[in-house]
């Protein structure tokens, strides 16, 4: 299920979809036997250490997909980027009732990868390149009173234009406006 955001078109992501589905890391890889390469060389076959992330890429390709659908005007994002990512992880029943960010297993990062690829295979971006900034990368437990969680496992992907008035730094060299 997709969520769209109704904000001011002045400061409309130029897409913005959620994803429902356990997020997975990539990254992580494990050596499985050994491959020749095509010079004969003997090396080690790696394989991705975790078998949720193909089925977490999907999920992500096939939402993106069907937002980028749903655009009339649609055009893969080619030039620099400014994304948002909030993760929504399921609590696990071993994590104490103090504990109210998972700040353990995901690797922030690693969960960003695997969204970024998918993203790049459904066409949203030219290539994961793009992203020149980060205007928000989290993670959430389901159940968390922060207004950026969902109610269910999953993401909240925004990207926009860094040239978007929206999309300010937050902090301003002070010299630099002094001249």
């Amino acid at each position: 299920m997709l969520e769209q955001s109704a904000a001011d078109p002045a400061s409309r992501p130029l897409f913005e979809c959620t994803v429902f589905g356990t997020p997975a890391p990539q990254g992580s890889k494990s050596p499985k036997g050994l491959r020749r390469t095509k010079k004969g060389n003997l090396v080690s076959n790696l394989v991705e250490s975790s078998k949720l992330v193909g089925p977490w890429r999907d999920a992500v390709k096939a939402a993106a997909i069907r937002t980028r659908l749903a655009l009339p005007t649609w055009r893969t994002l080619d030039g620099p980027l400014v994304a948002e990512m909030h993760f929504t992880l399921p609590r696990p029943k071993s994590a104490p009732a103090s504990r109210t960010r998972p700040d353990r297993y995901p690797d922030l990062s690693k969960l960003v990868r695997s969204t970024e690829d998918a993203l790049t295979s459904a066409q949203i971006w030219r290539d994961d390149a793009r992203v020149v900034e980060y205007e928000a990368l989290a993670k959430h437990y389901v159940g968390s009173k922060d207004p950026r969680a969902l109610a269910r496992p999953g993401v909240i992907i925004r990207i926009w234009s860094p040239r978007d008035p929206h999309h300010q730094p937050a902090c301003r060299d002070a010299s630099a406006a002094s001249h």
